[in-house]
């Protein structure tokens, strides 16, 4: 495989090079920047042989580096060892950013290439700015790969549906005229939308073209008195026809939305630079002025309405029963010695499948058993399969698509015997989530300013992880969704009742363990108090947590009495769907932990 990576190096070296082009940066995202892509658009992982969801890939003449983040620092090691690509580490104080290291591998004069459509307007004009101060400019090109990689796969073109109004909601025409409102608030007479997340929720639709997330590739231009939908003509089904023509949607090609912007006569339109790819937002008509700004979708999406509440509840109560099926056959099957990373993924997914209104996975499972627990986003192969013994830690991140709400769930199990060392990481990690859990916050809190919570017993033992800890996740939609996020990093987002967002603290060490403790948060309305109203989260995922790893000496009385609610609620909330057995189980995974204070 090495080899051929090298091979399919050398082919960009030899295409730029007839370009006038001295270094060619390859993104992980496709013209819609979507964090999860078609095959189509996987350029990245064809060039680098890293199939992790998040990096970057530069080329020079005489260099080659991948740039990702702390999820995949283990994984990108192994998989680019002996292609001659150098992996950078970001968030490291000593890795160069991109910008920074073209600067010091080219020289004034020189030019950096790329596919215009597969990086948002924003990042163009930030690399232009950075490469200019050594005289290097960026050029956008046609995308190489069309020649190059000569068993690409084709476009997705897998039928779209109508998503149904008793699972959205509202229906398009609720949403349309929300949108339009807020369109004239932003002085816009039109508004692009990008997004595939933003596009499904709005239109009410839902498609298959990304894996696990039940998106369709597609753009949408809304103007003061007509909607323009570019979609491939495959897509349409005659219901969806007819569902176009009954709410007055156009529908035109999806190659022909840059002809189309191009000679749109609007006098103005609202675009998100960030979520819009460069050569879209170049081809918008020079007469019509660009507003540059947050779509009003995105916030409108990440706040629940009453029925969408109502569906994750449900969903979160079918696929809790799903998992306290599997656990506990997880725990008989264990001691046969019969059991590998890979067969408890398809045992979780047939429990799962066997749920009424369950649509597939929500992004592929993570199943990792003792030191692979400790890859953030690892996923078992036949190469890399373990089997599973009465010992250690499995670390287990999973989720499902159901037609009424998105589940991400992670419980790390012990399996038998453990360390004193992972007992400790086991009960610090669950200290962070029971604290983030709790939080009470006055409206207008940002995540950034909640992260700490979860970070603080950790940092105390100078230990951190380097991903975020909350997310926020779509309904029956994308299991990663902003505009919201818990994380060091600021986010101007403040967190409002109605969305849900991920809790999921963890540790990492090499060789040895993984841990990390996911349930997802509603947030929702605490009451009024000094200077406002004060927000707090509804935990919604039901699943007992472990409690064979926990040291409860480490835990405070407050710590163990929210444990103790947890499980109390997740016994009354499942206990009903099942059989006798299931219910003993799940009845001793939800005892009271006991303090001796």
């Amino acid at each position: 495989m090495n080899s051929t990576i090298n091979e399919r190096i050398s082919a960009l070296r030899a295409h730029i090079a007839k370009e006038d082009i001295q270094a060619f940066i390859i993104p992980s995202t496709d013209p819609h920047l979507s964090e999860y892509v078609a095959p189509h658009w996987q350029s990245r992982e064809w060039i680098s042989g890293f199939t992790g969801s998040a990096g970057t890939v530069v080329v020079t003449a005489q260099e080659a580096g991948l740039w990702t983040d702390s999820r995949y620092f283990l994984q990108a090691a192994r998989q680019i060892e002996g292609t001659g690509i150098t992996l950078f580490k970001e968030m490291l104080p000593e890795t160069p950013s991109i910008p920074t290291f073209l600067s010091s591998q080219l020289k004034e004069g020189d030019t950096v290439g790329i596919d215009g459509k597969m990086f948002s307007a924003s990042e163009v004009q930030h690399l232009q700015r950075e490469l200019e101060k050594s005289g290097i400019r960026v050029k956008s090109i046609a995308d190489p790969m069309q020649l190059l990689w000569s068993d690409r796969p084709a476009m997705p073109l897998a039928p779209a549906f109508v998503y149904d109004t008793r699972y959205a909601g509202r229906s398009f025409t609720e949403k349309l005229s929300t949108i339009r409102k807020e369109m004239g608030k932003a002085g816009a007479e039109a508004l692009l939308l990008s997004a595939l997340d933003e596009i499904a929720w709005l239109l009410n639709i839902r498609g298959n073209d990304v894996h696990c997330n039940p998106v369709v590739v597609s753009y949408l231009l809304i103007g003061e008195y007509e909607v323009h939908y570019f979609i491939q003509p495959q897509k349409v089904t005659s219901e969806l026809a007819s569902y176009f023509n009954a709410n007055g949607i156009s529908v035109h090609v999806y190659e022909e939305i840059e002809d189309y912007l191009n000679n749109f006569n609007a006098k103005s339109i609202l675009v998100n630079p960030a979520k819009t790819n460069y050569a879209i937002h170049s081809a918008i008509h020079p007469g019509c002025r660009i507003i540059s700004g947050a779509s009003p979708v995105t916030l409108l999406k990440a706040i629940r309405n009453e029925q969408e509440i109502t569906g994750i509840h449900a969903a979160m109560q079918r696929d809790g029963v799903a998992l306290v099926k599997f656990l506990k056959w997880l725990e008989e099957a264990v001691p046969t010695g019969r059991e590998t990373e890979i067969s408890v993924d398809r045992k979780l997914h047939a429990f799962r499948a066997a749920q009424p209104l369950y649509m597939g996975e929500s992004f592929d499972t993570i199943a990792g058993y003792k030191e692979h627990g400790a890859i953030v986003h690892y996923e078992a192969t036949p190469e890399t399969d373990v089997t599973l013994k009465p010992e250690g830690f499995l670390l287990l991140d999973s989720g499902a698509q159901y037609l009424d709400g998105t589940t991400d769930i992670t419980r790390t199990i012990a399996l038998g015997n453990l360390t004193e060392e992972e007992k400790t990481d086991y009960t610090l990690i669950l200290k962070g989530h029971i604290a983030l859990a709790m939080a009470v916050f006055p409206e207008g809190t940002r995540g950034a300013q909640l992260d700490a919570l979860a970070r603080m017993p950790i940092w105390k033992q100078h230990m951190n992880y380097l991903h975020g800890t909350g997310h926020g996740v779509g309904h029956f939609l994308n299991v990663h969704e902003g505009p919201q996020s818990i994380r060091m990093n600021e986010n101007p987002v403040a967190l409002q009742p109605g969305m849900v967002t991920s809790n999921e603290p963890g540790v990492y060490k090499a060789g040895s363990h993984g841990i990390r403790t996911e349930n997802l948060l509603l947030t929702v309305p605490a009451g009024e108090g000094m200077f406002g109203n004060y927000l707090k989260f509804e935990t919604i995922t039901l699943c007992p947590i472990c409690q064979k790893g926990i040291i409860k000496e480490l835990l405070t009385t407050e710590e163990i009495e929210w444990l103790n609610e947890y499980h109390r609620t997740v016994y009354e909330k499942l206990a009903p769907d099942l059989n006798n057995e299931e219910r003993e189980w799940l009845k001793e995974a939800c005892k009271p932990l006991i303090t001796n204070r």
